[in-house]
């Protein structure tokens, strides 16, 4: 299909980008407490070169706008730190203090834009927190505004189902989803002309510390109004859309309307590249539609957790209505063509938005991408299997691979006729020969060097800062093997934020089924703290390799072989490797059962291998 882009004579992203500045923080740099830079947005000055050959024009426009840096004013009291991190802190002056919404991902760079703002509006006091939704963006640098001991008395204002969903999404899946943001982020490549310019949300993921402070205000119901600090706050709740638990929100006394993730200036993921639960992008589009109707007539800006706002009613209401519409036409047109016998990859090649969305810089793929997307959609209603029996039991990389060489006529042959595809601007199809030729002899450089070769082109032609990333990524691991520092969620606030149930679940992910199909035990977990929890029994089962668990609500009816009665921070000790003795645990039976138990866990290497076998 043919591109068709919007005119780059349209000046207003970057009129309203600018709108309301006041001051940078200069150097753009955030380091941590022993030294080390955990943010730098001045790495990004190359963008204000003209664009090289190296990059898409319209993901180096993306690059340069997300790259604007500094406080800002979106109306009278509610001010932006913008380009300290991938996210927006957002603050909001009330009669005594601040409320911050969204405190970044790390500490480090959220104490920096907590700064900046005092710097030029005063020394206030932060009078209340909100967390838009559930992903690390939005709430892991609380830290940097609440230190520790400061939390008393001020409210946290989150989504209901927040907190669950805030820890989850980076424990079963943790390990792997980790090492995929690393592509998808591209941590480890330069910033340069011809490395990361971006990632089309914002610049890049910030690298400090990541902490969390519970909610203690649940929002349950859209209608819902809070006052904090003096200001009147109107929700609507908005799960299963960009978060499993978000929300937007109106201040009507300041007119301006918060559309957290929902709504931001490019494409969003259906399904992200680092791998989530896929989104419904369905929920997603009638969500948008009830926000123009619930919160009509009440505001003059609309702003969101990423990006610039949008100034003027009926602006908003237009934005808001284009992206209600991209969602939208993005689920039907899958679902009619999957109806039609499409596969995921058919409709990708197949499907076009409509003019009016094409000419639309907000609808342009930065971070999510109308390809991915849709196969996206195709997975959330009919999985993995395209309904081709071929493809039902197909053989894993490696054994294919080395099929594929064979029938190509050897390494030799399959290397020329991957290096003629590559010559001719096949590159999709080049990648996928020499993917496999590298996979059938991972020691070729030349093979290696080759793929790496037409990684880079992809990765240079890509309108997709994900995919440019992915692209790049992948070419510098072919070249130099695994690199760059994977991202760390261990901070104690967040692994204290886990339930026993998702602790546990996470011990049985962990488990090596093979070791333990022999072993048998029973171990019951007496809990001795939580509200309206004490006395909560868990009773652990390892039978057949599977260690499954239940809360236990009466009383067993056979014995366990081992009783552990413990604090949650106990356990969290027990499964760092810590004896019973060493810990004061009140065990009753063989201690020697949880030792044995957590013999069979296994600890996944964070970089493990992806573009070589």
């Amino acid at each position: 299909m043919s591109e068709t882009l919007p005119s780059f004579d349209d000046t207003a992203d970057f009129d309203n980008a600018d709108r309301g500045f006041i001051g940078a923080l200069v150097p753009g740099v955030v380091k941590s407490d022993d030294g080390r830079v955990v943010w730098d947005n001045d790495a990004y000055g190359f963008l204000a070169a003209d664009r090289p050959d190296t990059a898409h024009p319209s993901l180096w426009r993306q690059a340069r706008l997300c790259t604007r840096q500094g406080l800002y004013e979106v109306t009278e009291g509610i001010y932006q730190v913008r380009g300290l991190d991938i996210s927006n802190m957002t603050l909001v002056e009330g009669e005594r203090g601040v409320i911050v919404i969204d405190p970044l991902i790390s500490v480090e760079t959220a104490a920096a834009a907590f700064a900046l703002y005092r710097e030029h509006r005063g020394d206030r006091p932060v009078t209340g927190v909100i967390y838009t939704h559930s992903h690390g963006d939005h709430f892991g640098g609380v830290r940097g505004v609440l230190p520790h001991g400061s939390e008393e008395g001020v409210p946290i204002l989150a989504p209901a189902g927040f907190l669950e969903h805030a820890v989850s999404e980076n424990v079963y899946a943790g390990n792997a989803m980790a090492r995929r943001a690393s592509y998808m982020y591209g941590v480890g490549l330069p910033k340069a002309p011809d490395g990361q310019i971006g990632v089309g949300l914002g610049a890049d993921t910030s690298t400090g510390t990541i902490s969390l402070v519970p909610p203690t205000v649940d929002i349950t119901r859209t209608g819902q109004e809070e006052t904090v600090d003096g200001v009147r706050i109107v929700f609507q709740l908005t799960p299963g859309t960009e978060a499993p638990a978000e929300m937007n929100f109106l201040f009507p006394d300041h007119r301006a309307l918060c559309l957290a993730e929902n709504a931001t200036h490019n494409m969003h993921n259906v399904l992200t590249l680092r791998g989530a639960v896929v989104r419904d992008s369905r929920i997603w589009a009638r969500y948008l539609d009830e926000a123009i109707e619930y919160f009509h007539g009440r505001y003059d800006v609309g702003f969101a957790s990423h990006h610039w706002p949008t100034w003027g009613h009926d602006d908003v209401v237009g934005f808001l209505s284009e992206q209600r519409d991209l969602y939208a036409y993005m689920h039907d047109q899958t679902l009619r063509l999957l109806n039609e016998g499409c596969t995921g990859v058919e409709i990708a090649e197949r499907i076009e938005l409509p003019p009016a969305l094409r000419k639309a810089w907000h609808a342009r793929g930065y971070y999510g991408s109308l390809s991915h997307n849709t196969k996206a959609v195709y997975q959330r209603y009919l999985g993995w299997y395209d309904g081709n029996p071929a493809h039902l039991w197909a053989l894993p990389p490696e054994e294919e691979a080395r099929r594929y060489v064979e029938v190509a006529g050897g390494p030799a042959e399959a290397l020329a006729k991957a290096r003629a595809y590559a010559e001719a601007g096949d590159l999709r199809f080049a990648a996928t020969l020499l993917g496999h030729l590298v996979f059938a002899d991972p020691e070729s450089q030349e093979a290696k060097e080759a793929l790496a070769g037409v990684y880079e082109r992809l990765g240079y032609g890509a309108e997709n800062a994900t995919w440019r990333n992915v692209y790049l990524r992948g070419a510098q691991e072919l070249r130099e093997g695994v690199t760059g520092d994977m991202v760390d969620l261990s901070n104690p606030e967040m692994v204290m934020a886990l339930t026993v149930p998702m602790l546990l679940d996470s011990v049985a992910i962990a488990i090596d089924g093979p070791r333990a199909w022999d072993d048998d035990l029973v171990i019951d977990l007496v809990l001795t703290e939580g509200p309206g929890r004490a006395g909560t029994r868990h009773r652990l089962t390892l039978h057949n390799g599977a260690l499954t668990h239940r809360e236990a609500t009466a009383p067993p009816r056979t014995p366990a072989g081992l009783t552990l009665t413990l604090t949650k921070a106990q356990l969290l000790g027990l499964l760092a490797g810590r004896s019973t003795d060493e810990l004061g645990i009140t065990a009753e039976g063989d201690p020697g059962l949880f030792v044995r138990l957590l013999s069979y866990r296994t600890q996944p290497d964070p970089g493990f291998p992806v573009v070589t076998p």
